[in-house]
């Protein structure tokens, strides 16, 4: 069974869980970066029930405060996803992709890269929405590419806009960790995205 390795409380006192088996490899996978995407937590949990023996590394949830509310941002107006220390992050305009006052800022973000260092994962897939696309940082191109022939999705080295603090600079390019980003169908009614989903967690589960 699961059982929880790691957790901090945000600033609302929610809790953010790193769950894991003693016998896990070192493959995280992130739910709920952003809390108007909440399918990540649905699909882990769901994977979880059925696979309570997983030896992939879990965040269901990394943004609980946002999650509850339904916001991109965390309780600070934060995106975590434009929070991390890169070298391109900026402070920038206070919207709804506001990266922080200063880079790490965010207890979330800190908690994440707390696990990186702590449990040095050598791939991560980190699950979003909406754009249908199977995006990646980092030496993950044939990874992507085996991902994308389970979800039909375009394998995409970009998502196409600028994103300074971004995780997936954070741990592919700057940490040359293999880094999925996810984007699911939002459309999609999420309990059709678990047959693929839970193959590609399968999939992880065999690397």
């Amino acid at each position: 069974m699961a059982r929880v390795l790691k957790t901090a409380k945000t600033k609302l006192n929610n809790t953010i869980e790193l769950l894991g088996n003693d016998n896990y490899k070192n493959i995280l996978v992130i739910g709920v970066f952003h809390g108007d995407e909440p399918q990540g937590k649905f699909l882990i949990d769901e994977y979880l029930k059925i696979h309570p023996k997983s030896q992939l590394l879990f965040i269901p949830c990394l943004n609980p405060d946002g999650m509850a509310v339904k916001t991109r941002t965390n309780s600070n107006s934060v995106d975590l996803n434009r929070n991390f220390p890169t070298k391109n992050w900026e402070l920038s305009e206070t919207n709804e992709f506001f990266g922080g006052t200063e880079s790490a800022s965010e207890i979330e973000t800190r908690f994440l890269i707390g696990v990186i260092e702590e449990y040095k994962p050598e791939l991560i897939l980190t699950l979003h929405a909406p754009f249908m696309v199977v995006n990646y940082d980092g030496p993950a191109k044939e990874i992507a590419e085996k991902i994308s022939e389970i979800i039909c999705y375009p394998v995409e080295a970009s998502i196409g806009y600028p994103t300074p603090g971004s995780f997936g600079t954070y741990s592919g390019v700057e940490r040359n960790i293999p880094t999925i980003t996810l984007e699911l169908d939002e459309k999609c009614p999420v309990q059709n995205l678990i047959e693929p989903v839970h193959r590609i967690f399968n999939l992880l589960e065999k690397i």
